[in-house]
Order: C-alpha cells, then sequence, then structure tokens
C-alpha cells in the first residue's frame, strides 16, 4: 500500500463512488468524471492499494473484501472533510430547500410519511423528500444506507448503523366479516391451521412477529396466497375465506368498505418496532439531525396512539357494526 503522505486526497471522491456505483462508467457519471479519467483513477487506486478494489464477475463487478471494508471508512472521511474545510455550515429549516431521502417498508411509510410531512410543513416548507423501498432481503443494506438520509425499519433484524425508534405496533388477525371460521369474536389454534392465509414474502429467512408466534404456537399454515410487502394483505382478504395478519396501524388506515373483523385468537403478543437507521457519516449533519429531531416529533405523535403499549391500545374501527378484536 502507497504512503499516505504521497496520496492525492481528490481520489477520494471517485473512490467512494466507484465502491458505491461498482462501475467505472456509473461512477464517473455520479461525480460528473469522464469514463477514460475514471479508468485512470481506478488504475491509481489500485496501485496505492495493492488491491483490485473491483473484480469483474461475467458482465458485471464486484467488490474485493479490501474494498467492501473501505466503503464505510471512506463515507466517513469524506463527511470528515467536508466538515473541516466548511465548519461553519448550518441547516437553516425555515430557509433550506434540501432534499431528502428517506427508505421504508410499505407499511412503514404508511404510517410515518402523514406526520413527517406535516412537520416539514410546518418547520421546513422549502425542504423536499424522496421516499423510496428497502431493498429485499439479501441487498447489501450497509451499501443503500450510505445513500440515504434516513432508512426506517424494523428493530431486530441487524440492520446497520445508528437508530432511533420511531413507532410501536402490534398484529392483529383479519378476517372477511361473515367469515363463518368465527364464533363469538374467536378463532381457535386449529381454526388458524384450516383457514387459508394471505402472507407477506421479505425473502425466505426473514420471519415478521406474527410468523413467530405462529410457529411457536404449531400452527402450520396452508398459505394460498403470498404478496410482496404488508401494504395489499387487508386488500386481498376483504371478501375472501383468507385469513392474515398485519400491523394495526395498517389496518386503521383501510377503508371501512373492506368489511374486515379483528377477530380474538389464542396467541402470544406479535409487537414491531420501527426505527430511523443512519449511516454513522452522518450523525454531524446538521439537515439529517434535523430529520431525526423531526422523526423525534412524530415518534411523540405515533405514541398517543401505540396499539403495542400495554393498557393503551385501542382496537381497530368496527367494520358495518361488527366488533373489532385484536390479538392479546
Amino acid at each position: 500500500m502507497g504512503d499516505a503522505r504521497s496520496v492525492d486526497f481528490n481520489l477520494l471522491v471517485p473512490l467512494r463512488a466507484l465502491l458505491e456505483e461498482r462501475n467505472v462508467t456509473r461512477a464517473g457519471q455520479a461525480v460528473n468524471m469522464s469514463q477514460p479519467s475514471m479508468s485512470a483513477a481506478l488504475a491509481r487506486l489500485r496501485t496505492h492499494f495493492d488491491d483490485d478494489l473491483l473484480r469483474r464477475t461475467g458482465r458485471t463487478y464486484e467488490l474485493t473484501p479490501l474494498a467492501e471494508s473501505l466503503l464505510p471508512q471512506v463515507v466517513e472521511a469524506l463527511a470528515a472533510v467536508t466538515t473541516a474545510l466548511d465548519p461553519w455550515t448550518a441547516f437553516s429549516p425555515a430557509t433550506s430547500t434540501r432534499r431528502f431521502t428517506v427508505s421504508g417498508s410499505d407499511y412503514a411509510l404508511a404510517v410515518v410519511v402523514e406526520p413527517l410531512l406535516a412537520v416539514m410543513a410546518r418547520e421546513a416548507p422549502g425542504v423536499t423528500v424522496d421516499f423510496d423501498p428497502v431493498p429485499a432481503a439479501g441487498s447489501d443494506m450497509q451499501l443503500h444506507l450510505t445513500r440515504r438520509d434516513i432508512v426506517i425499519g424494523a428493530v431486530g433484524y441487524d440492520l446497520p448503523g445508528r437508530r432511533q425508534a420511531v413507532f410501536s405496533d402490534r398484529f392483529v388477525c383479519i378476517v372477511s366479516a361473515d367469515n363463518p371460521r368465527v364464533h363469538d369474536g374467536r378463532l381457535e389454534l386449529e381454526d388458524l391451521a384450516s383457514l387459508p392465509h394471505a402472507v407477506t414474502s421479505f425473502g425466505s429467512v426473514v420471519m415478521t412477529p406474527a410468523d413467530r408466534v405462529l410457529a411457536e404456537a404449531g400452527v402450520q399454515r396452508r398459505v394460498d396466497v403470498t404478496v410482496q410487502g404488508l401494504l395489499p394483505l387487508p386488500f386481498v382478504v376483504a371478501g375472501t375465506d383468507l385469513c392474515a395478519f398485519v400491523p394495526e396501524r395498517l389496518l386503521r388506515r383501510c377503508p371501512s368498505t373492506l368489511r374486515l373483523i379483528t377477530p380474538t385468537v389464542p396467541l402470544g403478543p406479535a409487537r414491531i418496532t420501527e426505527a430511523a437507521h443512519w449511516h454513522p457519516s452522518r450523525d454531524t449533519d446538521p439537515s439529517v439531525r434535523w430529520l431525526r429531531r423531526a422523526l423525534l416529533d412524530v415518534a411523540r405523535t405515533l405514541a398517543d396512539s401505540d396499539p403495542a403499549a400495554t393498557g393503551s391500545s385501542s382496537p381497530a374501527p368496527p367494520h358495518d357494526g361488527e366488533p373489532a378484536r385484536s390479538v392479546r
């Protein structure tokens, strides 16, 4: 590896682009460099590190183990350099036109977007935000985190970065209001085993809290329908003999015309906490610090109606006079 005293620190910018994009052409486009210039930068970086950094695999490139370890360090280094060169940079939400990028599942965004936009409209009317989905299980979440200001994801799934809790929720069982298996507002374990289920898929190794409590109770589900994300589940169940488990906050946002009920089921609690995650390099970014503070305001708003809080939950609204009962 080369002598640090002879390093051209201007190479940090193309190095980050190459590590993130894993493609010379796209990296050049990301930092406004021509392909020959980026290729030359890659050659110099390979000489400095005595490592290929990018290795061709078929028609794509993969990072070497050294390159994988370099990415978070390079992100943090560039953030530190920016702060050192412009230490007086501040963020004024009232006048800023900053554009944030926030990732989350369809369910998390359905809960967070409305109160977050309300905070922005009140405190930062010129600020805008791009919302996009969290990548599928198995994707490079570390890389995704470096490209987003905030990623909202469930606690307990080993998401990288720093985090702060935003809201909690609990899963409830839903069926159509005229489902014949429901008696006295209740489904037994044998009912859950007999009913066809609609489930969401986040990847073969990712289980929701509802998946876990069903497995712990020994319920072998008959899965008839699989969807991507949680948001479609109430609409899939409506008017059918299907059964599903969804977060209660999501159910509350569904129209009463779906005519769904939430029968009591003999299962343990199926609770979830969603948190804001961010890369450590954004710790001192004043704009991201403001965004995290805005999410604390959102958290306080949502805590007033936390279904997972003992003694403070309120059931989903009844549909067409049918009583709404939740997982106990």
